[in-house]
């Protein structure tokens, strides 16, 4: 491989170490402007927007012992990677679509599975990790707090009896 294909090589797989996900977009009809206004949002998750060249990602893709992608490798790609947050990242670029109506999604690689653009519409939908985390929570801390106000009813029911009691 020429020295500048394997530069470009090298740089895709350090994008791609970036995160445990890598989302394939479709660019072909936006502008600068609105890819610097993509970047902006996505870096709020920590998550970067790489244009890249189908043939380099492919190759960098195969030295990963990534899930081959290649039905998706076709016209204009960027792949978006980084943070800790797929679903957050996922909803960013579904809501910047979805507004812009020029590009879409292809599909996916999470957790070294590939996914399509339908089941990265459905991650979209899910809560962020912090959300998910505060409903765990409160699952898990529910039925201890129900099982304390059931040991404290029968001393509170015979405390408020001897109050009353006692104001008679």
């Amino acid at each position: 491989m020429r020295p500048e294909k394997q530069y470009l090589v090298e740089e895709v797989n350090n994008h791609l170490n970036k995160s445990d996900y890598v989302y394939l977009t479709n660019y072909e009809r936006i502008t600068v402007d609105e890819i610097a206004e993509l970047r902006a949002q996505l870096s709020e998750h920590e998550a970067e927007f790489h244009v890249v060249k189908n043939s380099i990602f492919g190759v960098a893709a195969a030295a990963k012992e990534l899930p081959d992608m290649g039905e998706y490798l076709t016209g204009q790609t960027a792949i978006v990677v980084g943070g800790k947050n797929p679903s957050g990242v996922a909803k960013i670029i579904g809501d910047f679509f979805k507004k812009k109506e020029k590009v879409e999604m292809k599909a996916g690689i999470v957790n070294e599975r590939a996914i399509t653009k339908e089941e990265i519409k459905a991650l979209a939908k899910l809560p962020g990790l912090e959300v998910l985390r505060a409903q765990l929570l409160a699952l898990l801390t529910q039925p201890a707090t129900g099982f304390v106000r059931v040991i404290n009813a029968a001393p509170q029911g015979l405390l408020n009896v001897l109050q009353a009691k006692a104001r008679n």
